[in-house]
């Protein structure tokens, strides 16, 4: 799978995700390594894994599965003369429970889940050796009662202790030393028992000085009453460790002996870990199953983009039966790109055996690679323009592409001139296509789409657009080009009825008439020439004001809470404007006209067309404020500082 196509499709954000759904770092890690698969049986088997897991979470989502620490541990020294620690050993009994846990829980969903459920047959509950570790590990130490040897030394170390103890506290109980004592305390030392002495009584008493203080003043001495019975507890420990290293040779021992059966249970815990991971993921996105085919043929229905959730909307697409090439057309924002990349996203996600965020009867195919161009790949560092970009991705799909090929283009030829971008793209889509791959791509471009429209085995598609409200639906619509609205958009921005059309005729080689549209528009006078506040009024002609609809509804009761966007009706000027700050202690709002900054008092301000009315939910308004170059040089900064690069802002006026 080609792993630029994966990474704009973002496959990796998704198994990112994943993850957080896996409970050991093994599986998190198998998780990490995931890929899809071009084997469809390899597929439907991973399918049918996490079909049967969703069943079982789906009735009971506790499923009994361990993290599984320390056990990797006890897997690398198997066999080459370690011995495992008390914490290994531990681990191990853990992963026994575990595994009877886990046969528990899966005997019941034999009948829901008969696959998954009779991998728990394979592990092995070891109970001989469970007990032993449970015998003799008890509260992270080796427990007195593991050997009658270790509790008998235990026992004589116990007594000799207290031996030593009732010597010292007599000496310090003792009248005869009671100035010479710094504290009537007994201290450890170097694992020996020792009494605080002050440094000038030292003569005064018979033993081994251990320590001393920071200062000097105080000695730790060891008595030589207590020397015979301290030099016997010191053999009677050192017994004792012997003991302790014995019993955990022969728990080690015990466990190598079954490392072959603690292998295959470590390995399928993984393997639970991994599938149940995935039908966690199906459950919290409400995901569903979705039939295989290798003939290239797509059918979605009611497809969401998995990062997007539950609030995207749906998307129906289907290609590879009587057309594999569709061109989708539209205006900006309008999903296309979102359409192209939840296409090659949920294409990846059931062929790496994940559930897919889809309605029922839904159906993918399995192709041998997935080939994309999707974003600008603008780089200073390395010289490339949007259409430089573009080319060196386009350049590799025609390479690589081929019969069992999903392409993926998004905005095919922009960043050029628009006759060589059309005759770039055509050529592009036509040896594409010829070499057999299933294609999707995006284009504003008029000629492209009538291509798609005339050649066999292409068809157009549109992100549906409403006109009235210029808001995007986000919908796919097959079996007919779209527009991209351009005019629209510009007609409500302010441009004059004039000059788009104009500009229609231009483009489309016709005239039409938009003085329908016009009158639902507002008019924000971008594009005419500019006029400052203190500017004469202009004349009462049809070419130089607004007209009567704009009169008549631009004269309406002030308002002085603009926001940001509004599109207001400035008195003084005999025009509209667009609201870029609100106002101010002063009374003063800042409005664009003509891509100029003015100061205008609120009360010479009247609002046309609310900002809420005026652009779609979520609508970027530097798109309005701000060029396009400053916008990328914006987005540039955003992400790193870059040398010379300055962003200019006209000045208030």
């Amino acid at each position: 799978m080609n792993a630029d196509a994966m990474r704009i499709l973002e496959y990796d954000k998704l198994k990112e995700i994943l993850k957080e759904y896996a409970i050991s770092e093994q599986a998190k890690k198998m998780l990490d390594e995931l890929q899809p698969s071009a084997d469809i049986r390899k597929i439907e088997q991973l399918m049918l894994e996490t079909t049967e897991a969703r069943r079982i979470i789906d009735i009971n989502a506790n499923v009994p599965l361990t993290a599984m620490e320390n056990i990797d541990e006890v897997l690398a020294k198997a066999g080459k003369g370690f011995t495992l620690s008390i914490d290994e050993l531990t681990a191990v009994k853990d992963l026994l429970e575990n595994v009877m846990k886990l046969k528990r829980f899966m005997r019941p969903m034999q009948t829901v889940s008969p696959v998954v459920a009779s991998y728990a047959l394979s592990m092995s509950e070891l109970p001989h050796l469970s007990d032993e570790i449970d015998r003799c590990v008890v509260n992270g130490r080796i427990d007195d009662r593991a050997t009658p040897e270790l509790n008998r030394i235990r026992k004589k170390i116990t007594v000799t202790g207290e031996r030593i103890k009732q010597k010292l506290n007599s000496i310090l109980s003792s009248p005869s030393f009671a100035g010479a004592i710094q504290e009537a305390v007994v201290t450890l030392r170097n694992g020996r028992y020792v009494i605080p002495v002050k440094r000038e009584y030292k003569r005064s008493f018979t033993g081994n000085v251990l320590d001393l203080s920071a200062s000097g003043s105080t000695l730790f001495i060891e008595p030589a009453a207590i020397a015979r019975h301290q030099e016997e507890l010191n053999m009677l420990k050192m017994e004792e460790e012997k003991e302790v290293f014995r019993i955990l040779s022969c728990l080690t021992e015990m466990v190598e002996g079954a490392i072959r059966e603690i292998s295959i249970n470590v390995e399928a815990f993984i393997h639970y870990d991994f599938i149940f991971a995935k039908a966690k993921y199906s459950k919290s996105l409400d995901c569903l199953p979705v039939k295989l085919n290798g003939q290239n043929r797509i059918r979605i229905k009611g497809g969401r983009h998995p990062f997007l959730g539950k609030s995207a909307v749906p998307l129906d697409f289907q290609i590879g039966e009587d057309y594999r090439a569709l061109v989708i057309t539209g205006p900006n924002t309008g999903g296309k790109t979102v359409a192209l990349k939840t296409v090659g996203l949920l294409t990846l996600m059931a062929q790496s055996g994940l559930h897919v965020p889809v309605e029922e009867d839904s159906e993918l195919a399995v192709f041998a690679s997935i080939l994309a161009d999707i974003g600008d790949g603008q780089s200073i560092e390395q010289s490339l323009s949007t259409f430089s970009a573009h080319v060196k991705n386009i350049s590799t799909i025609i390479e690589c592409s081929g019969p069992s090929s999903l392409v993926l283009m998004d905005e095919l030829g922009a960043g050029t001139d628009p006759g060589e971008g059309m005759g770039f793209a055509v050529a592009v889509l036509e040896e594409v296509f010829n070499k057999g791959a299933t294609i999707v791509a995006t284009t504003h471009i008029s000629e492209i789409k009538a291509f798609a429209d005339r050649k066999d085995g292409f068809k157009n598609g549109r992100m549906e657009f409403d006109i009235d409200s210029l808001r995007p639906l986000y919908r796919l619509t097959i079996g007919c080009p779209g527009d991209s609205n351009a005019f629209l958009i510009a007609l409500r921005l302010g441009v004059r009825r004039q000059i788009i059309e104009r500009a229609h005729e231009i483009t489309y080689g016709e005239k039409k008439d938009y003085s329908c549209e016009a009158t639902l528009q507002p008019k924000s006078m971008i594009g005419e020439d500019l006029i400052t506040e203190d500017s004469p009024p202009l004349k009462e002609t049809a070419a130089a004001r607004p007209g009567a609809i704009l009169k008549e509804k631009g004269r309406k009761t002030p308002v002085s809470n603009f926001v940001k966007g509004d599109c207001v009706y400035i008195s003084s000027m005999d025009r509209t404007g667009i609201v870029y700050e609100p106002e101010n202690n002063r009374g003063e709002v800042v409005v664009m006209v003509m891509k100029k900054k003015y100061k205008i008092n609120h009360k010479r301000l009247s609002l046309y067309v609310a900002a809420k009315d005026l652009y779609p939910e979520g609508y970027d308004l530097d798109i309005v404020f701000e060029s396009k170059e400053n916008r990328k040089k914006r987005k540039l900064m955003s992400k790193r500082h870059v040398e010379g690069v300055v962003i200019e802002t006209p000045k208030e006026e």
